[in-house]
C-alpha cells in the first residue's frame, strides 16, 4: 500500500467561450500531451490507469468512456469514467494509487459547452423526474431561490455577493487563461439585469470550453519523476439530498461533510490558520460565501463581511480564487473542480505567473457539481 500520493504533471488547454477550430478530442489530446511532458512520462509505457470525468448528457453520447482512450493514450489499458466533478476524479486516482496496485494514474476532465445548444434544458433534466421536472424549473431559478434563502438565514447583504464578482473578475485580468476578466464596481453588478431575483446576471459564471489533465504518482515514482511534487494531504466528498424538497437551502452541509473528511486526513483543526490559499466554487457568486462558511474559514454569516472588508483578496490573510474562479475563467462543466485544483498546484509550485501569491505552502480546492446537485468535494495539497 502506498502511503503518499503526489500530483507530478499538469496540462490544460483553453479556456475560451467557443472553440470552433478544435474538437473535444483535440482539446483533450493537447492537454494530455502537456501533462505527460510535465510529468516526464509516456502514457503507453508508464501510466497504469486512467480516470475521466464526464456526464453523458453533456457529451451527447452514452457510455462516454468509450470515446476517451485514444486521445489520452489509454487504448487497451484500464480506463473508467466518474460521473462527477474533476475533484471526484482526483480522489478516485488517489485511492487507486493508495491500494498499492497502481503507481501512476492520469485524470482527465473537459468542457465543450459551446457545442451544447440546449444546455439549460439538458441540465434541468437532472431534476427529480416525478416531483420537479414537470414544473420545468430553470437552473438559474433554483439558484435564485437558494441564494435568497442563504441571504435570509445568514443576514448577508446583496453587496457581499456583488463584492465576490468584483474581486474574482478583477483577479481574472491577471490570469492569461481567464476569458471573462473585467474591472467592475459594486454598482455595475447590483445595477445589472436580474437573472432570477435576487440573482443578477453578473453573478452567474458563463460557460467556457477547455480540457485539463493531471498525472498522479506514488511517493517512490513522484520523487523519481518530479522536482516539485505536490502532495495530497486529504481528499473528501459528500452529498446532501438530491431532492429539492428535502435538502438544506441556507447552508452547504455537503461541503461541511467533504471538508471534515479532508481535514481529518490532513490533520487540520483550524483551516484559517493552516490554509494559505483557497480556490472554491463560484459558479454563482453567493456559492463562494456559502463555501467559505462550510469550509470553516468563518462562522455562518461572516463570509460576506470578510469579502467586503477585503480579507479574501490576493494580498490578504486568505486569498480566495486568485485565478478569477469560474466567474473569471468560465464554468467548465465537470472540469471545473480540476481548474480549481490546477490553480492550487501552480501556486504551490510557484508557477502562477503574474498572479502568484507569496509564501504558499498549503492550498485547498473545493468544487460543487452545480444545480440541481448537492455534491461537493474538497482537496488539500502541499508542496
Amino acid at each position: 500500500m502506498h502511503e503518499r500520493v503526489a500530483i507530478v504533471g499538469v496540462g490544460c488547454t483553453g479556456y475560451r467561450p467557443t472553440t470552433p477550430e478544435q474538437s473535444y478530442k483535440e482539446m483533450i489530446y493537447e492537454a494530455a500531451m502537456r501533462a505527460y511532458n510535465d510529468a516526464g512520462v509516456d502514457p503507453r509505457r508508464d501510466v497504469d490507469s486512467f480516470v475521466t470525468v464526464a456526464e453523458d448528457f453533456h457529451e451527447g453520447t452514452s457510455i462516454f468512456d468509450e470515446y476517451t482512450p485514444d486521445q489520452i493514450g489509454g487504448a487497451l489499458k484500464s480506463v473508467h469514467t466518474i460521473t462527477g466533478d474533476g475533484l471526484h476524479g482526483i480522489a478516485t486516482a488517489y485511492m487507486l494509487i493508495r491500494t498499492g496496485q497502481f503507481d501512476i494514474v492520469a485524470v482527465e476532465g473537459h468542457s465543450k459547452a459551446s457545442n451544447i445548444k440546449t444546455l439549460s434544458q439538458i441540465t434541468a433534466y437532472a431534476q427529480d423526474p416525478i416531483l420537479n421536472r414537470p414544473l420545468k424549473l430553470n437552473s438559474h431559478f433554483i439558484a435564485g431561490l437558494e441564494m435568497n434563502r442563504y441571504l435570509f438565514e445568514t443576514d448577508t447583504a446583496l453587496e457581499a455577493c456583488a463584492a465576490v464578482v468584483v474581486k474574482n473578475k478583477l483577479n481574472a485580468l491577471k490570469n492569461p487563461l481567464a476569458p471573462y476578466g473585467a474591472s467592475l464596481t459594486l454598482n455595475d453588478v447590483l445595477g445589472g439585469p436580474v437573472l432570477s431575483w435576487p440573482l443578477g446576471i453578473h453573478e452567474a459564471a458563463e460557460h467556457a470550453d477547455g480540457a485539463i489533465v493531471m498525472v498522479l504518482a506514488s511517493e517512490e515514482k513522484a520523487e523519481a519523476l518530479s522536482e516539485k511534487p505536490i502532495w495530497i494531504l486529504g481528499a473528501g466528498w459528500n452529498n446532501d439530498s438530491p431532492s429539492l424538497e428535502y435538502r438544506e437551502w441556507g447552508r452547504a452541509s455537503y461541503i461541511e461533510g467533504a471538508a471534515a473528511m479532508a481535514y481529518r486526513q490532513a490533520g487540520i483543526n483550524n483551516p484559517l490558520e493552516a490554509i494559505d490559499i483557497a480556490e472554491v466554487d463560484d459558479i454563482y457568486a453567493y456559492k463562494e460565501l456559502q463555501a467559505l462558511e462550510a469550509l470553516g474559514f468563518c462562522s455562518d454569516g461572516e463570509a460576506g463581511t470578510m469579502t467586503l472588508e477585503g480579507y479574501t483578496s490576493p494580498e490578504s490573510g486568505l486569498p480566495v480564487n486568485v485565478s478569477g474562479g469560474s466567474l473569471g475563467m468560465g464554468n467548465l462543466l465537470e472540469a471545473t473542480g480540476l481548474a480549481r485544483a490546477l490553480e492550487v498546484v501552480l501556486q504551490l509550485r510557484g508557477e502562477a505567473g503574474s498572479h502568484q501569491v507569496e509564501d504558499v505552502n498549503v492550498g485547498l480546492a473545493q468544487s460543487w457539481r452545480g444545480v440541481p446537485t448537492t455534491s461537493g468535494a474538497v482537496l488539500i495539497l502541499t508542496n
